[in-house]
């Protein structure tokens, strides 16, 4: 099994395998493109091709950052305001016309508790994925392995850390719920 195998699988991998070095520096030079463009249409193609968009739409604003671009879906309709870091060691599903506020976090990776084993420079992660019409305040953090339901709000400045039902607002750290939406017809 190669390390990109491990760490899409949710088991320890060395982040310094060669593959996942250079996928990294793919997206890094692909991040400074997309930060730096400031022609929309330019942008969004630079932007199609770091992450998987399914309508070929996403719109993404500077100050965009992600590990490796290519473990992010997005469904339809997606855009993620300014200053955003998406850290996808596991894979980011987010589902149809998904809304980010600036400086969202969406934090696939995780570090041993062991601190002989966290020296060692080993990691995991696990997925994250976002149902469709989620809305996420900005400075909002969703950590590893959470499952976000459809049509949910996270308010701004909300650390998420278990999985979230469909049609609530969540807010606070940790985040919970604080009322339950109507369900669109």
């Amino acid at each position: 099994m190669t390390e990109r195998e491990k760490m899409l699988a949710g088991l320890n991998y060395d982040p310094g395998d060669a593959e996942l070095v250079a996928g990294r520096a793919r997206a890094v030079g692909l991040t400074m493109l997309i930060n730096q463009e400031p022609d929309r249409e330019k942008r969004r193609a630079l932007v199609n091709e770091l992450v998987h968009a399914s309508d070929g739409r996403a719109a993404i604003m500077p100050g965009f950052f992600c590990d490796y671009g290519d473990n992010i879906r997005f469904g339809a309709r997606a855009f993620v305001n300014a200053n955003s870091v998406f850290l996808d060691c596991a894979e980011i599903v987010i589902g149809d016309d998904f809304q980010c506020g600036p400086g969202v976090q969406l934090l696939t990776p995780e570090h041993p508790l062991d601190a002989a084993l966290r020296r060692s420079g080993v990691e995991s992660a696990r997925p994250i994925r976002l149902g469709n019409d989620v809305w996420i305040g900005g400075g909002a953090v969703v950590l590893a392995g959470v499952t976000v339901g459809d049509r949910v709000v996270i308010g701004a400045g909300s650390v998420v850390t278990r999985d979230v039902p469909s049609d609530v607002v969540v807010v606070g750290n940790p985040a919970r719920v604080v009322k339950t939406l109507p369900r669109d017809a």
